[in-house]
């Protein structure tokens, strides 16, 4: 590494995200391209996840390994119907103002919550606990991405925030209408992936960025990661699924059953775009 300062940002995509982004960076490893060692680590969702482990000092070759692993007792979970549809039409109502579109989806979380939609808080606690290496901040900077679920505030955690990084990152993770929101500080939290699915923006100043994002576009109101690094006086590399790996992350993020292809195929799409990577981070 140089004396530049460097920045990996994680993006959100559920268990398949989790999956595509360790093979990914195992590939690029392989291929002399190591992004752990970044000065700061941005996570989002399924990215606070593989944010945490990296910085732990986990080994990427275990953490692929662990992606390999036949799927667990964990159940497949998906967005329904209604929640689609509640999504859309908070999308619509709320153009111009990402606050309020974040205040609809917090209101969404809280209503599956009440009624009996999502699993029990704890529970995903539990379950977010199982995938991390360490239940302790690393020493290292990790930010890790939120949303208040009554105010639609944007917030982030790290080592200095006096969070437990579990609930950090279980609030990072949770999807509403999927996970139940997460109670920090008497606060509820949900998915940060509801003001972008990456939050790109926090790398701002670094000037080595390189963003793995599962979902690289945008919504309505969130903003889409082009968008947020074009203003960025950096070398940047955006990396996203290619056509293979999409096919095998599948239609639903959340199947644990996908994982394993999605890490193989993360693993593999790392030869193609490594030297566009290399060239970002070290050139």
């Amino acid at each position: 590494m140089s004396d530049q300062r460097s920045a990996l940002v994680l993006g959100g995509g559920g268990i398949t995200g989790i999956a595509w982004e360790i093979g990914l960076l195992t590939g690029l490893a392989e291929a002399g391209v190591d992004l752990t060692g970044a000065d700061l680590v941005v996570g989002t969702s399924a990215g606070s996840v593989v944010g945490a482990q990296v910085t732990s000092g986990a080994e990427l070759g275990e953490l692929y390994r662990r992606q390999l692993e036949p799927p667990s007792s964990e159940r497949a979970a998906r967005m329904g119907r209604g929640a689609l549809a509640a999504f859309a039409w908070a999308v619509l109502r709320s153009r111009g103002s990402d606050t309020a579109f974040r205040r609809r989806m917090g209101a969404l979380a809280l209503r599956a919550e009440a009624a009996g939609v999502t699993p029990p808080e704890q529970e995903r606690l539990d379950v977010i606990g199982s995938r991390l290496v360490s239940r302790e901040w690393p020493g290292r900077a990790l930010t890790v991405t939120a949303v208040d679920a009554a105010t639609g505030e944007f917030r982030t955690f790290d080592r200095y925030s006096g969070v437990p990084l579990v609930h950090a990152v279980a609030a990072s993770c949770a999807v509403p209408g999927v996970y139940p929101p997460v109670t920090i500080d008497g606060r509820r939290y949900v998915d940060g992936g509801m003001r972008s699915a990456a939050n790109a923006d926090l790398a701002s100043g670094y000037e080595r960025v390189v963003v793995l994002a599962p979902i690289a576009r945008g919504a309505g109101p969130m903003a889409s990661v082009d968008a947020q690094v074009s203003g960025m006086v950096a070398r940047v590399a955006v990396v996203s699924p290619d056509p293979a790996a999409r096919r095998a992350i599948g239609r639903n993020v959340l199947d644990p059953a996908a994982r394993r292809p999605s890490a193989e195929a993360g693993r593999a799409q790392a030869s193609t775009v490594a030297g566009e990577v290399a060239a970002a981070w070290s050139g």
